[in-house]
């Protein structure tokens, strides 16, 4: 707990450019922070202990919202989103109002009991899927993810190309997430891209659509992370001299909004996982149900230290580098 206020309190010391939202496009809804996973580049630090998770009332909150707003995209995380009771519900009731709809999938979920015909229903309702594969080697992953990991993502991922994913005529997009280790800022995505292309292609015949590199976000448990080997500073440095300025246009901020397992709302998950909600005039916390996507337009962005992750060279987001 000290850990996590001497953190925000440092984060929210450090100046970042003014940002204003653009027309919202995305909704990304967090379902609950359960995972039959604890990995370390965690943002969100979920594990299979963890019980916040999203009810039936709140869910239906989001399908209100999506039932009287035109926005192009509901993006569904966790946590592992699949674990959540609500979570086929929803994407079955989006599909059904014509909303693309994507999926922040771990792979190993796949696999889980009571998960097996997942990877179907997914490929059924033409969800799009996000993977988490944070490397083409075995080693690198188990170390980052839990030993096993690696194998069981590669399992996962050969289920969804069995059912056509990655195949440009059946339309069902399959791409995959790079995460760093440790201090450092991804390398370039394109040349990351090809490698884990040839790598996954000639070693395990698996194909995908594209690949996003993530900048690691120093909050929750990366951020605990960092404290506990004495490296916030020096990685609050390294994003900062790494800003470019031209990617505050590209952020995913300006045309996404992020609703929590309880219905509120924040200017991206990172926010969330910080505790800086949307507030209304009288400084409470904004409610998905209180909101009209159209009001948003124009509003300014509560940003701190950890936005620098976004702009930093190449810059990222849930769509990968912005340059």
């Amino acid at each position: 707990m000290r850990d996590t206020h001497h953190l925000q309190h440092r984060l929210e010391q450090i100046v970042f450019p003014s940002v204003r939202r653009r027309r919202l496009e995305t909704l990304q809804v967090n379902v609950g922070y359960r995972c039959n996973q604890s990995c370390i580049h965690c943002h969100v630090n979920a594990g299979p202990r963890r019980k916040e998770e999203m009810s039936a009332a709140v869910a239906d909150e989001v399908l209100a919202f999506l039932a009287r707003n035109p926005i192009a995209t509901l993006d569904i995380t966790g946590g592992a989103p699949e674990l959540n009771p609500q979570f086929r519900r929803m994407v079955v009731a989006a599909r059904q109002m014509q909303i693309k709809v994507m999926d922040r999938c771990n792979l190993t979920i796949l696999e889980v009991p009571g998960q097996e015909d997942l990877a179907g229903f997914l490929a059924n309702s033409q969800v799009e899927i996000v993977a988490s594969m944070p490397c083409y080697l075995e080693s690198n992953v188990d170390r980052q993810r839990g030993r096993g990991v690696f194998e069981s993502s590669i399992r996962g991922l050969k289920k969804l190309n069995a059912l056509n994913y990655a195949h440009d005529e059946a339309g069902l997009v399959l791409n995959l997430v790079y995460n760093p280790q440790g201090v450092a800022l991804p390398p370039p995505q394109a040349s990351l891209e090809a490698k884990y292309r040839r790598v996954l292609r000639e070693q395990y015949g698996i194909v995908f659509n594209r690949l996003y590199a993530l900048t690691n976000m120093p909050i929750q448990r990366f951020g605990a992370f960092l404290i506990a080997n004495g490296e916030l500073d020096k990685y609050l440095d390294v994003l900062q001299h790494a800003h470019v300025a031209e990617n505050v246009n590209s952020v995913m901020c300006r045309d996404l909004l992020s609703v929590d397992w309880q219905g509120y709302v924040y200017d991206c998950d990172f926010n969330q996982m910080l505790g800086l909600p949307l507030l209304d005039a009288s400084g409470r916390p904004i409610r998905l149900s209180e909101l009209a996507a159209a009001e948003l337009e124009g509003r300014c962005i509560r940003v701190a230290g950890h936005c620098y992750g976004c702009t930093a060279g190449q810059g990222s987001s849930c769509g990968g580098a912005l340059n």
